[in-house]
């Protein structure tokens, strides 16, 4: 069996370093026989990395969701919700650790810095400080400027010190992210259903029938009545008109027990259309 993962590329990317150890995970923890080998398949945006995974190019993906300082990945919760069938298996929370990567030797001749839009976001303050006048350009992913920064000596980009590593590149700078604690949430997704038992999390979208008071109401008294906590709640614009929109939900329960499947019986009736992602467990990774 040859197991196909998903991710953002190129090399090198904290998308491709949150594969490695999901990779090493289920190698040590589900199992894996020495018949199963694996493949790291890098793709250049999110949505073509779960894209794969339904059209069975992949078995699994992961991909960023959510960072401690920016917030939600919104490629990724709009892909989730256009595409079908798509079920997050676990949730891996990565620390991000940004560096400078350019062959400059002092900050000040530096005019171009390239970078992930996240990535020069978690950056902003430290940008603003040391390189307030240099034109921030943003790219697909963190590491997709780094094999062109040897053509122009005033260019840098923002990625992980292992990239610099990957690509034999020289470090300007490193740990410049605004705050110290800076994580990501990626989330591993496949086709599949998740099995396991005892996930602390379910995750799910929703439409409402009609933008009128009390819609979105209706759907959080269901969890509030029943005594589920919601972890985390936001909008996305439905792309269909101005004003309509999609809810997202991650909740502290698992879509097995009997108070969820309670809940999800009562969304029915204030829903106009419902996708459950699944249940998952978080697990952080120790670098």
């Amino acid at each position: 069996m040859n197991l196909k993962i998903a991710h953002l590329g190129p090399r090198g990317t904290y998308a491709e370093q949150a594969a490695f150890f999901y990779l090493n995970w289920l190698k040590t923890h589900q199992g894996i026989t020495s018949q199963t080998s694996f493949e790291l398949c890098p793709y250049l945006t999110i949505a073509q990395s779960l894209q794969a995974v339904v059209d069975r190019q992949a078995e699994i993906a992961v991909v960023p969701v959510e960072n401690s300082i920016e917030g939600s990945v919104n490629m990724t919760l709009d892909s989730l919700w256009q595409l079908e069938n798509l079920k997050i298996q676990l949730a891996l929370i990565l620390p991000i650790k940004h560096t400078l990567i350019s062959y400059a030797t002092k900050l000040d001749t530096i005019k171009t810095v390239y970078s992930h839009p996240q990535a020069l976001a978690q950056c902003q303050g430290w940008l603003s400080q040391f390189l307030p006048n240099v034109n921030l350009i943003p790219l697909n992913s963190t590491t997709e400027a780094l094999q062109g920064l040897a053509a122009e000596v005033s260019t840098a980009a923002i990625s992980s010190s292992r990239a610099a590593q990957l690509y034999n590149l020289p470090i300007l700078a490193r740990e410049i992210n605004d705050y110290a604690e800076n994580c990501t949430r990626f989330w591993v997704v496949s086709m599949e259903e998740n099995n396991a038992i005892n996930c602390t999390h379910t995750f799910l979208a929703f439409s409402v029938p009609a933008n009128i008071p009390g819609a979105l109401v209706k759907v959080l008294e269901v969890f509030a009545r029943l005594g589920i906590n919601l972890s985390r709640i936001e909008s996305r614009p439905t792309k269909r008109s101005l004003g309509e929109y999609v809810f997202y939900l991650d909740i502290e329960a698992d879509v097995n027990a009997q108070i969820m499947k309670s809940a999800l019986g009562e969304l029915q009736n204030y829903t106009e259309i419902l996708k459950i992602f699944g249940s998952y467990s978080v697990l952080p990774i120790s670098l």
